[in-house]
């Protein structure tokens, strides 16, 4: 192992200082008082701009598509006029319902660039969740693969903002169905002609525009949408630049490349994590980004190899099924030198395989939730490998505070506790930090007050100010990096006429991360198995919201005096 040749906190106040880079400055963002990058672009429009300079270089493929960065700048550019003669504009909703598609990309940047407001929707998402976000956001043009369009026709007229419908993945002149009001076309014929000389349409953004807006839950009511501005997005992208030119510095020997990135992308594009800490950072580094119909570990080996490709991660358990694949040692996969991952648990036994596996590696483990904007923290490289349960020291621009579970003030309390062993709810402030949830003033007073994010999840900080999350108070199942929100499985489960109490848990898994389990109260005399209640249940919800374990008991489930149930007891039982 590396010695590191400076401390973190050496490297850290060298990088910020005036003149450099990642310098920082205290700034007003709206009416709190922050610490921000100085040198931070001031939009996403900035960040397309940037892009052109790669010109030549290839930044999408897919199959046998090759997209270069500046063929992408001149589609993104006519998109964006097409869009525009639409009627979208400034605080426009323009939802994307697909799966990782070249097209995706484009139509989330073509909106951007209008200072439209981008609203990525669960692709896995049922019928009724699609047509709750395309309601609640009241979103005015859709993109969508055909698999989606499917799921949207049943109640496409019904949706009074929306105008236009644009099937990503159909062929031009296709045969589409019509929708009285709402008009469908293809996306090549809604695109038309992309001239040499395409260029963007003149449009004044500000930093505190609102950008995109990713729907996320705690444990109450219908998913939120979290509203990202262009400067909580750009500054994520400073805080990954950042995180990386840190551990570069801090262990020089490990980086021994300067070779242009190429990522392959195992992350849905509808979470913040794929499109705001992938996408958007593989567009200002100039990075190549590989793109799959769907995940499968014999396919992702073969492009790791063709493609060359320097960056994989996603999820762990994308990680340990490319380890884990039978055939690992056939693939040339020595070109990778970052396997990183986050959105959930990781055994800290898997740094030691991805050194195994990839020898010239940099393993990383992060956190960052969508109210964040995507990364808080990366732990990586050397450090990672030291802790291995940790996720890492927070971004210079993000003050966070352990504050005592319980605690309702506004603001972290002065005399609260200190120290490597305190844990308490993790509260986060900095340019990162949405500045809310769309059309919820009452969630959004309760889980932001004077700048600062109640996470949520428990957490502590040791003396060198690497974070640890120790469990998530939030009632959230994370499965395969899919949220998972136990009180929406448990009301669907609830539909059921012989469920007389439920409650819905994690349980830990091998690859997954979690699992989601079930336990079920059956009303007196009734006898339902397993099987019938998947089948309940795959009507009502996305596929990985459906539980793969279920538990029948005949005693009351354990509460608390106000009556909530007592997951953690009911949990560790489980477990054992």
């Amino acid at each position: 192992m590396e010695e590191p040749r400076a401390s973190l906190a050496e490297v850290t106040a060298a990088m910020t200082t005036p003149g450099e880079l990642f310098e920082t400055v205290r700034a007003r963002v709206g009416d709190v008082e922050m610490t921000v990058w100085r040198h931070a672009p001031r939009s996403l429009r900035d960040v397309l701009e940037s892009s052109r300079r790669h010109a030549e270089r290839d930044f999408l493929v897919y199959g046998e598509q090759r997209m270069s960065f500046d063929e992408h700048y001149r589609v993104v550019a006519t998109l964006a006029r097409r869009l525009r003669d639409e009627g979208v504009g400034r605080g426009t909703r323009v939802a994307l319902i697909a799966r990782n598609l070249p097209e995706w990309v484009s139509a989330f940047w073509g909106a951007a660039v209008l200072g439209a407001l981008v609203v990525p929707l669960n692709a896995w998402w049922s019928g009724d969740e699609l047509r709750y976000g395309l309601t609640d956001s009241a979103s005015a043009v859709a993109f969508v693969d055909a698999e989606r369009l499917e799921r949207v026709l049943p109640f496409a007229d019904d949706l009074d903002d929306l105008t236009t419908v644009v099937v990503l993945d159909a062929s031009e002149g296709a045969a589409l169905p019509t929708l009285g009001r709402v008009r469908v076309v293809d996306f090549p014929t809604f695109l038309g002609e992309v001239r040499a000389e395409a260029t963007l349409p003149e449009v004044a953004i500000e930093p505190d525009d609102d950008a995109t807006m990713f729907y996320t839950s705690g444990t109450t009511g219908r998913p939120k949408g979290a509203v990202s501005t262009h400067r909580n997005i750009v500054t994520n992208l400073m805080n990954l630049f950042f995180i990386a030119q840190r551990a570069a510095r801090r262990f020089p020997s490990a980086n021994p490349t300067d070779a242009p990135n190429a990522a392959l992308l195992t992350i849905p594009l509808f979470h913040a994590t794929g499109c705001l800490a992938v996408m958007v950072v593989n567009v200002a580094a100039g990075g190549r980004l590989v793109l799959m119909h769907h995940f499968d570990p014999t396919r992702a080996l073969e492009l790791i190899a063709s493609e060359r490709l320097t960056m994989i991660g996603g999820v762990p358990t994308v990680v340990m099924q490319l380890l884990d694949h039978p055939d690992f040692a056939r693939y040339d996969t020595s070109s990778v030198r970052s396997v990183s991952y986050g959105g959930a648990p990781a055994p800290p036994e898997l740094v030691r395989r991805i050194r195994a596996a990839f020898p010239l590696a940099q393993p990383g483990n992060g956190y960052g939730l969508t109210e964040t904007s995507a990364a808080l923290a990366l732990n990586t490289g050397e450090d990672y490998v030291a802790r291995p349960t940790s996720c890492g020291p927070p971004v210079p621009v993000c003050d966070v505070a352990i504050v005592p579970e319980g605690y309702d003030g506004p603001e972290p309390p002065d005399d609260r506790p200190r120290g490597s062993h305190v844990v308490g709810e993790l509260w986060v402030r900095g340019p990162n930090v949405v500045r809310g949830y769309w059309r919820r003033p009452e969630d959004t007073a309760t889980t932001f007050t004077r700048g600062w994010l109640h996470t949520g999840d428990l957490a502590r900080l040791d003396d060198e100010g690497f974070l640890y999350i120790v469990d998530r108070a939030k009632d959230v199942i994370i499965r395969g990096g899919e949220n998972v929100y136990s009180i929406v499985v448990e009301a669907a489960l609830f539909e059921h006429p012989d469920v007389a109490d439920c409650a819905v848990v994690g349980l830990p898994h091998p690859t997954l991360g979690e699992e989601v389990a079930a336990v079920i109260v059956l009303r007196p005399g009734r006898r339902v198995d397993a099987e019938e209640f998947a089948r309940h249940l795959a009507t009502r919800i996305a596929r990985f919201e459906v539980p793969t374990r279920y538990f029948f008991r005949a005693d009351p489930l354990p509460r608390n005096p106000q009556g909530k149930v007592l997951k953690r007891e009911l949990r560790a039982s489980l477990a054992s």
